[in-house]
């Protein structure tokens, strides 16, 4: 062989494997994949990575970015927005509409919620309604509860069996169960009182109240400075609870 073309060889060779190299380093480990009409076992997915891990799931609806992401064998589920109903697994009977709506579920069965972040830390809960941005947006595993109205059973997170209709109804919930609030900022101030029910606006409860409450409504205002629910008493106004 010609020395010279020897030599040309030996210099090309090194410069080629390195540049070989350097393209399966710079590509991407995983690719999306752009899901779009119908999959077996009756699922119907459009969107990137909507559905994608699927196994035998069967009529899931997933329509948006990585909605039912991680569902496996759970069925019947209806997932629109953007990462709607992402960390479900094997659950049935969720419908999440909405951004991050149902983020979280993972087995909780028959959720609806509908609206941005709506039911987002639920896990295992069942049976919750939620309609109305970060409405029961805290809870994991309270079932049968029903929030409807911004921020409705914000804080709830064990709590069961309550009913918020109206903005920032039952706002503070955490653990309560059987509370009835109906009206914006409705029971607002409970946190653990059981059995209470509150009708009208403004009606709030102020502490924890340990045994069952019945509230009509009050002249209650949200306070701009301190953020607190004000009593409006002749033209003047003082924080619930002074």
């Amino acid at each position: 062989m010609n020395p010279l073309t020897q030599s040309k060889n030996t210099t090309i060779l090194p410069i080629l494997i390195a540049l070989t190299l350097a393209c399966f380093g710079l590509s991407p480990k995983a690719r999306a994949v752009c899901q779009e009409g119908c999959l077996t076992n009756q699922n119907t997915a459009l969107g990137e990575d909507a559905l994608l891990n699927n196994t035998t799931g069967a009529v899931n609806t997933a329509t948006g970015f990585e909605a039912l992401f991680s569902n496996t064998t759970g069925y019947s589920n209806t997932a629109s927005g953007w990462r709607a109903l992402y960390s479900n697994t094997s659950a049935s009977d969720n419908t999440a509409t909405g951004s991050n709506a149902l983020f979280s579920n993972t087995i909780g069965i028959g959720n609806t919620a509908n609206g941005i972040r709506t039911l987002y830390s639920n896990t295992t809960g069942d049976a919750n309604t939620a309609s109305g941005e970060y409405a029961l947006i805290s809870n994991t595993t309270g079932n049968f509860n029903t929030a409807n109205g911004a921020n409705a059973l914000q804080n709830n997170t064990t709590g069961s069996d309550n009913t918020a209709n109206g903005n920032q109804a039952l706002l503070s919930n955490t653990t309560a169960n059987n509370n009835t609030a109906t009206g914006a900022y409705a029971l607002w101030s409970n946190t653990t009182g059981d059995s209470n029910t509150a009708t009208g606006i403004g009606a709030v409860l102020t502490g924890t109240s340990p045994s069952p409450v019945t509230l009509a409504g009050r002249r209650l205002r949200l306070c701009s400075a301190c953020r607190r629910i004000v009593r409006v008493v002749s033209g003047s106004r003082a924080c619930v609870g002074e």
